[in-house]
């Protein structure tokens, strides 16, 4: 496998060879016995295992990745239809506590083949060199056993991977995209306006649909489901980009296959395998080594239900460090009124962002900070958003029958990463007698207080731009965090390879491993993180 500084990464994935399909990738896809000693058993095919998967393969390994939902087919799975939509998120049973606690569903898990990259928005910035040192630059969160430097060539392998679309990014370390921006729709018009009324710098992008055709992909037809699943397949999103290409490299993917154990050697600590349950009947896997990258929630809580003699207080816990230090990003969003119709579904949902508040501001009460970005909720979303102001009857009717009239714009704020915002077991069981996951979570000040300025910034910006009216809704989004890499065994559950530090073969590769979040949007860094392992793995690093 060549380095990743010398390939040509934009000729890499099967999409731009149309000489197979994914359906037939599927139905002649190589299938291992559970006996069979694999190099590599992934559990989850989200933005971590996907990468994993595909890396390993094209490297040789014998691999397979297993995921607890289904193998989706856009054309017949998914339909242009909000509410039906909703079998795209993790609905299991989990309990959320805290004096702040995070819902879970729709915009912070994802079901089957893909996972949340399913129905994540599309938006894929970078991280900034300055995330990778927050607490030797900022006294706050945790700098990283890499730096920015590290992940930069698997940023831009991916952005040609993907591919991504965008103006020149100014901001971080200034680099430039693949595809050129895709045309601003009323909500990013709105946005651009206001920004430049109030000397705000903003670009169109970065989005991972590429501006026209992609191999086999079908330039995007702006339909505005990104969120619900992008039916078209014009939206990258590893069920379409880096799983075909992993099973034509000889991967397995194994839907429907919900890991319950990872199993490792009483006597040498080392991981055997993992346990999962198909059609009912539970199986054991062997395998050389083992990924884990189920994110932020069920990556801590498998840890935690492997525990054994050796690890009693569940796997890779000896130090208390699983599960600790999960965070969510802070998700205002306002939204404003207009006298003309601005129809912000017709468009990706993120399309125009500003990250001109992304560090931190010594003139500032709080440290860090964030970005903006258009969104788009299309009118179940919508009505939430209505109905969290009190709205409800005659009123939400009317605010629901001017839909058209309303441009949004979301904020994603960098909420500090503390210990106790953390993953345990709860004493209640799934259907398969597992205990789920409790997350408990709790802002501090600095959060509360960068909430509330991304907020006013967004008010600004929609006034200038002609809004008669602003209303806002708290929310979350995007969790990381729960099985940190860090230098040492005592600080996190990794090290800067995602290996473990507790057992030697057992790797994480996915958000949990993150160990602050920034104010981007976390996609694209899992996907570098895991794409990096994966080189460590096979020597190509």
């Amino acid at each position: 496998m060549p380095s990743v500084r010398d390939r040509n990464e934009s000729a890499w994935l099967l999409p731009n060879d149309g000489s197979r399909t994914n359906h037939g990738l599927r139905r002649d896809m190589r299938r291992f016995a559970d006996n069979d000693e694999i190099d590599m058993v992934i559990v989850g095919c989200g933005a971590g295992g996907s990468v994993m998967a595909q890396r390993l393969a094209r490297a040789g390994w014998r691999v397979a990745a297993l995921d607890a939902g289904p193998f989706w087919d856009p054309d017949t799975d998914w339909v242009s239809d909000e509410a039906g939509s909703h079998g795209l998120y993790w609905t299991e049973p989990r309990v959320i506590a805290g004096s702040d606690p995070v819902p879970m569903g729709s915009n912070n898990s994802g079901r089957g083949v893909g996972g949340s990259m399913i129905h994540y928005a599309g938006y894929t910035p970078r991280f900034h060199p300055s995330d990778f040192a927050t607490y030797t630059n900022d006294g706050v969160g945790a700098d990283w056993p890499l730096d920015y430097e590290d992940l930069r060539p698997y940023y831009t392998a991916l952005e040609q991977e993907l591919p991504v679309a965008g103006e020149h990014w100014p901001w971080g370390d200034p680099h430039g995209y693949p595809y050129r921006p895709h045309p601003v729709g009323g909500n990013g018009e709105i946005f651009l306006r206001g920004a430049d009324k109030l000397g705000i710098t903003a670009k169109v992008g970065p989005v991972a649909i590429a501006n026209g055709r992609f191999g086999n992909r079908p330039h995007c037809i702006y339909r505005g489901f990104c969120l619900q699943g992008c039916k078209v397949n014009a939206k990258a999103s590893p069920l379409v980009t880096h799983i075909p290409d992993a099973l034509a490299r000889g991967a397995e993917i194994r839907a429907n296959a919900m890991v319950t154990q990872v199993v490792t050697d009483q006597h040498t600590g080392r991981a055997l395998g993992v346990l999962y349950l198909r059609d009912g009947r539970e199986h054991f896997q062997r395998a050389r080594m083992v990924a884990v990258a189920g994110y932020s929630i069920e990556t801590p809580r498998l840890l935690l239900n492997s525990a054994s003699s050796r690890f009693p207080d569940g796997l890779c816990n000896d130090f208390d460090q699983v599960g600790r230090y999960l965070m969510v990003q802070g998700a205002p969003q306002t939204a404003g009124r207009f006298d003309a119709e601005v129809r912000m579904y017709k468009s990706p949902p993120p399309e125009v962002s500003s990250e001109a508040f992304y560090e931190t501001d010594p003139a500032r009460d709080y440290k860090r900070g964030f970005a903006i970005q258009t969104v788009s909720p299309l009118p179940i979303t919508w009505a939430e958003h209505v109905a969290a102001q009190g709205h409800w009857g005659a009123a939400l009717r009317e605010y629901m029958s001017d839909y058209v009239h309303w441009s949004c714009l979301g904020s994603l704020c960098e909420f500090l990463a503390l210990p106790d915002n953390r993953v345990t077991l709860a004493e209640e069981k799934d259907a398969h007698g597992l205990p789920v996951a409790q997350f408990s979570y709790s802002q501090c000040d600095n959060d509360r207080a960068l909430a509330k300025a991304a907020q006013s910034v967004m008010e600004d910006i929609l006034h200038a731009a002609g809004a008669d009216e602003v209303i806002t809704i708290q929310r979350y989004a995007h969790l990381v965090g729960g099985a940190r890499m860090a230098a040492d065994e005592r600080h996190g559950v990794v090290d800067a390879n995602c290996r473990s530090f507790a057992v030697p073969n057992l790797y994480i590769t996915d958000g949990s491993a993150l160990p602050t979040q920034g104010s981007a949007n976390p996609a694209l860094t899992i996907m570098a993180v895991a794409a990096r392992a994966a080189d460590h793995l096979t020597g190509t690093g």
